[in-house]
């Protein structure tokens, strides 16, 4: 008789190979699809702090070498015409436009319209991830419309219509960040989601970084339209690969067919028509996560006047424009690094409360007028207020995808995020006015974080904690 032991052990072998293969495989799969659905952060980066440059105050000079008093001028507003005129007049809005000598608010109008597009934006679409369209059609559309709305901007004629277009590109970038960073976490295995969350906000520092690269080659004679070409046009080739090679998050997946084989027929039809809003109706039922959404909120908020505030503020630290932003841009690098570390390490609540007290500080360092060295040390405090600002939203979204279950997950982050995004819609409002006083704007920023933090302390940890689909299944926390 034939043994058959060296086949049967050959056998096993040979399928145990396979099965690790296969894992190794669909771990490759997850891993690959996750980074891609990160890098859209990357060009929500980019759409965010774009107007830093194409809004700002181009430099200018006297055509009279000896005319004394238009050397002695800090702006060309009191000179008389003629005896002036812009190093580029295409460089900015303002050069264009002439909007040097109009109202400061005028400057700051597309900006804040962006900020404002992004919070309708996401009241419109933060509930349709968790309910009708899933996060990776949501993700795509977002996409979709922020690139079409910034390439768009190329033909603005004047501010007015320019500022629409910027409406029309923050009402889809509203929902990017969590769209993304919900969907690659949930992609993703428990050992590296974090790994994977602090990824995304890794690829928002490098979008953000080429911003002043970008910004230099305009200040070569370029048109501020040049930058909003070369940032637009990769985000609509980004969004046909995701389409085309990114697959839907399993777990919305499951909970979505859990809830439609839940319902009879009569009531899927109902559930149907109105499934944008059903993941908003269960958060406000539950009034544990509708208190617990309401102090990340406030958090939120006020982190989010010192994260997209201080950015336009920085020409008022008599410091080189393009070296302060690349300074707050690389500050993006350490604070991941840092988040990376605090939630290998530290509680999520007592990690958020540090580093918003240490941003209240150094900001407000920074809301009096100082010279020499003094004025160096400003502008330190400032990147270590922003780097503790852009830290604190990474622990607080990685948080926030601990703390809501599957059912209301994606909805309670464009929350939190909107709350960011509507102080980011008052900040450059807050910048303009501190060029005068920076109490308005440095003053500001610090109490509003500091204040606004406070309520974070009463809530509950989420360190080491699998994530869940209903909210039934979150009451243990």
């Amino acid at each position: 008789m034939v043994d058959s032991t060296p086949f049967l052990q050959s056998h096993s072998s040979s399928v145990e190979g396979a099965d690790e293969a296969a894992v190794q495989r669909s771990f490759s799969m997850q891993l690959l699809q996750s980074i891609v659905v990160a890098a859209a952060w990357f060009f929500d980066g980019q759409q965010t702090f774009i107007t830093v440059f194409t809004d700002a105050d181009p430099k200018w000079k006297c055509l009279d070498p000896v005319d004394l008093i238009c050397n002695s001028a800090s702006s060309p507003c009191a000179l008389q015409p003629g005896s002036w005129a812009w190093d580029s007049v295409d460089t900015s809005i303002v050069s264009e436009w002439a909007l040097e000598c109009k109202d400061t608010i005028l400057s700051s109008i597309p900006a804040s319209a962006f900020f404002t597009g992004c919070v309708v934006g996401a009241l419109f679409m933060s509930t349709l991830a968790d309910s009708v369209l899933g996060r990776k059609l949501l993700l795509i559309l977002s996409c979709l419309v922020m690139s079409l709305g910034g390439a768009m901007t190329v033909l603005s004629p004047n501010i007015w219509v320019y500022s629409s277009f910027k409406f029309i590109s923050g009402f889809g970038r509203a929902s990017i960040g969590s769209s993304a960073l919900v969907l690659s976490m949930e992609i993703a295995d428990q050992w590296w989601r974090d790994k994977i969350g602090v990824l995304g906000f890794t690829f928002y520092m490098l979008g953000f970084l080429t911003l002043p690269i970008m910004a230099y080659n305009m200040g070569q004679g370029l048109s501020w339209r040049y930058m909003y070409l070369r940032t637009n046009i990769p985000c609509l080739c980004y969004t046909i690969f995701l389409f085309c090679f990114v697959q839907e998050s399993p777990r919305w997946l499951r909970v979505h067919q859990q809830n439609e084989d839940n319902l009879t027929k009569k009531d899927a039809v109902q559930y149907t028509s109105f499934d944008w809003l059903s993941s908003l109706k269960m958060l406000c039922a539950a009034k544990q996560f509708l208190w617990r959404l309401i102090a990340v909120m406030m958090a939120s908020f006020g982190t989010g006047f010192i994260y997209f505030g201080l950015p336009f503020t920085l020409g008022d630290l008599s410091s080189n424009l393009y070296l302060s932003v690349a300074l707050n841009a690389l500050s993006e690098l350490p604070a991941s690094l840092l988040t990376l570390l605090l939630v290998a390490t530290m509680d999520r609540r007592t990690s958020i409360l540090i580093l918003t007290t240490i941003g209240a500080l150094c900001s407000l360092a920074c809301a009096f007028d100082t010279v020499g060295i003094a004025n160096r040390i400003q502008l330190a405090a400032e990147v270590i207020s922003y780097c503790a600002a852009c830290t604190a939203i990474n622990v607080m979204l990685i948080y926030c995808v601990e703390l809501f279950p599957t059912t209301i997950r994606n909805t309670a982050i464009s929350l939190v995020r909107e709350t960011t995004l509507l102080a980011g819609a008052f900040a450059p409002v807050m910048a303009v006015e501190g060029k005068s006083n920076r109490l308005w704007s440095f003053g500001f920023f610090g109490l509003a974080i500091g204040f606004c933090s406070l309520p974070f302390a009463f809530l509950p940890d989420t360190k080491g904690k699998d994530l869940v689909d209903n909210i039934q299944d979150e009451e243990h926390i």
